[in-house]
């Protein structure tokens, strides 16, 4: 069975530009996203550099990775940057109390993780610690990333090896100061957030990019508190804040129940795509407090932290948040991407929790060299022609009726367009789990020279890649593309996702 639905695509009215940096990363010192994901240690036999995972390295590459943001998370909220960098012999460890009650030997530190940016082409994104530090300590660290000339910082920055400063620009203000930064009330936090962000300086032409750390989900009052906080400075809105954060994770079940990554019905299916629409209507929210306090949209919204959360995989460190990754978890990151892509006005980040090993990873690896890339790792791959591209309005229309469970209504059909130069990528993604989608495609504005598509399915849901079948999930041409009056008609399979390339 399978209904039409019309994709309404004026590809000659320009929107905002979908900065690449919504297609973030996020690394934390969280089970073995750092440690066996990215670090190996010199010692390894497996290829490194300096200790840096080298098909790990070159697997992100392919996605052109913009950014990546790093200690935590939680872990941020207790790590002391200076215990991570000298000679690793002499770098105290400590216990990481977060995630899984381990010691942490400190060997990952500022130097490895700048070497790590640098081998993946990526722009740093620093949280600095607000829960346990101090001002003078973020203060620090700044100075010591991103000052040249003379200071104590740079001199103890040449006695480790690194002579010319960094480029830094993004700084995370804490993370979670209601939770595990803190728990802090949105009062308390801006107070500090206000102190710290004062003394985080710019260095030698690094113009820092000061993140406040934000609200949970809904948490409306939050994000107002701290717009409340940036305009009661007068003049430009600017000067202490560039964005705010908020944090968003697809969770269908309860915090003690989450639900297994692979082991789930069509409803625990529906509840899951039904949660992750909802990120709409966070955005969305956060998006209109902040336009009462900012209309003019200079002050950014980060969502630094976003992805399914399920139970971990049995027989696992409960503490470190391995979870298989499935064709639902790319179906999720798909509908995501459209709706940040509408967001692209305000959203300007976005960081999917978390690139290697740990909840909805873009790799799974081991350490015998084996790697494994996910199906969500193939969104963001397909999805790399709208890395900086100019949105443009998608309108659906003579589409399927919803499906409503529990009261709540889930949309079948989702869609989001670009143009960069004289090409345009269009995503969809089907997300009714068993009916094919007969889609036309209504492109106005330009004349079509050529198209492309390709398409990430499997016969299954639960579908997922392994080490022992890494294949059983892969993009493949979409064939049947046929030209029509109005543009394109295609068929999408079931719980499919697709894009389609244009040539202008």
């Amino acid at each position: 069975m399978s209904t039409e639905s019309r994709i309404v695509i004026d590809l000659d009215v320009p929107g905002p530009t979908i900065s690449r940096h919504l297609y973030g990363h996020f690394a934390e010192h969280l089970g073995r996203c750092v440690y066996d994901g990215f670090y190996v240690g010199e010692s390894s036999s497996l290829p490194n550099e300096g200790g840096i995972r080298l098909d790990v390295v070159e697997a992100l590459r392919a996605l052109n990775i913009p950014n990546l943001r790093w200690p935590g998370g939680c872990f941020a909220d207790e790590y002391h940057w200076m215990n991570g960098i000298g000679p690793l012999a002499d770098r105290p460890g400590m216990v990481n109390t977060n995630w899984g009650n381990v010691v942490e030997n400190n060997h990952f530190g500022t130097h490895e993780f700048m070497a790590l940016c640098e081998l993946l082409g990526a722009e740093p994104y620093v949280n600095g610690n607000v829960g346990s530090g101090t001002v003078q300590e973020m203060s620090d660290w700044v100075e010591y990333l991103t000052r040249d000339g003379d200071s104590p910082m740079v001199r103890l920055r040449q006695a480790n090896g690194r002579d010319a400063a960094w480029k830094v620009p993004y700084w995370g203000i804490g993370n979670e100061a209601w939770g595990c930064g803190g728990n802090l009330s949105a009062e308390a936090y801006v107070e500090l957030a206000r102190r710290y962000a004062t003394f985080c300086k710019d260095h030698d032409g690094n113009k820092l990019y000061r993140i406040a750390a934000g609200a949970s989900d809904h948490d409306l009052a939050w994000t107002e508190a701290l717009m409340k906080a940036i305009s009661s400075l007068g003049g430009e809105p600017r000067n202490l804040f560039q964005a705010v954060s908020v944090h968003y994770y697809t969770v269908p079940g309860t915090w003690e129940h989450k639900g297994s990554a692979t082991d789930f019905d069509l409803d625990d299916y529906y509840r899951t795509m039904i949660k992750a629409q909802d990120i709409d209507r966070v955005l969305t929210g956060h998006s209109t407090v902040m336009d009462a306090y900012d209309p003019q949209r200079r002050i950014g919204l980060v969502l630094d932290e976003w992805g399914t959360w399920w139970d971990v995989e049995p027989g696992t460190n409960p503490g470190f948040l391995y979870q298989q990754n499935a064709l639902r978890d790319a179906l999720v990151a798909g509908l995501h991407f459209d709706v940040f892509h509408r967001h692209a006005e305000r959203l300007v980040m976005a960081n999917i929790a978390q690139t290697v090993n740990v909840l909805q990873a873009m790799l799974l690896t081991d350490d015998t060299g084996g790697l494994v890339l996910t199906p969500t790792y193939h969104v963001f791959e397909m999805n790399k022609g709208h890395h900086d591209a100019t949105s443009v309005p998608v309108h659906l229309v003579d589409r399927q009726a919803p499906y409503e469970l529990d009261g709540k209504r889930l949309e079948l059909l989702s869609a989001s367009a670009s143009v960069k130069g004289d090409h345009a990528l269009v995503s969809i993604t089907n997300l009714d789990p068993a009916a094919s989608a007969e889609v036309v495609l209504d492109l106005r504005g330009a004349t079509i020279r050529d198209h492309r598509g390709r398409l990430l399915t499997a016969p299954e849901l639960q579908a997922h890649n392994s080490m022992a079948d890494p294949q059983a999930v892969v993009p493949v041409a979409l064939t049947g593309i046929a030209e029509d009056d109005r543009g394109l008609r295609l068929t999408l399979p079931p719980h499919s996702f697709a894009t389609i390339e244009l040539d202008l």
